[in-house]
């Protein structure tokens, strides 16, 4: 799974990394080193407007809360449950199956946590956790794949600035490969830059076409090391959070994918 990551790109530099063409953000997200979910988080789409007669899909760039609702819930509160959703059964499960054949997004971020459970012990008796930073070896943007949908809150009128419709997003993961496998089993997945276009195209909607547009990370793009356990605690942010540390306790091999 992926359930936190780092995000610290400002709007103008994600509307040239992903083309943007209309920023819908009031007020820029502060950088976040800890993004858990329910938290509001940047997201790239390609929309057709119904209220302002848009033509033609506009690429956009929003801020939405991290945890999908579909638009038939009853109540938000799904959302935090639904913060991933498995590539292996996207064109299945309600909750997602219309997201993924219109409504898919890119979710920037300079890259994710995962854990490794340990040989040492915590007072109960579990396995202690260590925390590993993934990220692209070059620095660059870590595109992951998401869905987005569009819940109508039933308690409040018919108006945008008064909540009466809230935006959400999940992120889609698949088999962890190669060495990043030995830290968890899961991972985002990501969308390369030559397929930005086609991923978040509406009017492609057939499965398997969309299938092939979702590869895993080239070998040797990502990398992971060990961080502090403060990430453990979502109060902690800050980006000392992605400084390198020794493990005492590593998984077998490299850390190279």
């Amino acid at each position: 799974m992926c359930g936190r990551y780092a995000s610290s790109r400002k709007p103008e530099d994600l509307v040239e990394e992903f083309e943007i063409e209309r920023v819908d953000v009031p007020a820029p997200l502060e950088d976040d080193f800890n993004v858990a979910p329910t938290k509001d988080v940047y997201a790239v789409f390609d929309r057709v407007s119904k209220r302002e007669m848009d033509e033609r899909p506009v690429r956009r760039l929003a801020a939405v809360r991290w945890g999908l609702v579909p638009s038939w819930a009853k109540d938000a509160g799904i959302g935090s449950r639904l913060i991933n959703a498995r590539v292996e059964t996207l064109a299945e499960k309600p909750a997602f199956r219309k997201a993924f054949a219109k409504r898919r997004c890119l979710l920037p971020a300079d890259g994710y946590y995962e854990w490794y459970p340990t040989q040492q012990k915590t007072a109960k008796g579990k396995p202690l956790k260590q925390p590993f930073f993934i990220r692209p070896r070059d620095g660059g943007v870590l595109a992951m794949a998401g869905l987005y949908e569009i819940w109508r809150n039933p308690e409040v009128a018919d108006t945008d600035s008064n909540g009466a419709f809230l935006w959400t997003v999940t992120v889609i993961t698949t088999a962890a490969e190669d060495d990043l496998g030995h830290i968890h089993d899961r991972m985002p997945m990501l969308v390369e830059p030559d397929h930005y276009a086609a991923w978040l195209d509406p009017t492609t909607s057939a499965p398997d076409d969309l299938s092939e547009l979702l590869v895993p990370a080239a070998p040797g793009r990502l990398e992971a090391y060990p961080v502090s356990r403060e990430v453990n605690n979502v109060k902690n942010n800050g980006r000392e959070l992605l400084e390198p540390m020794a493990a005492e306790d590593e998984p077998d091999g490299s850390f190279d994918a």
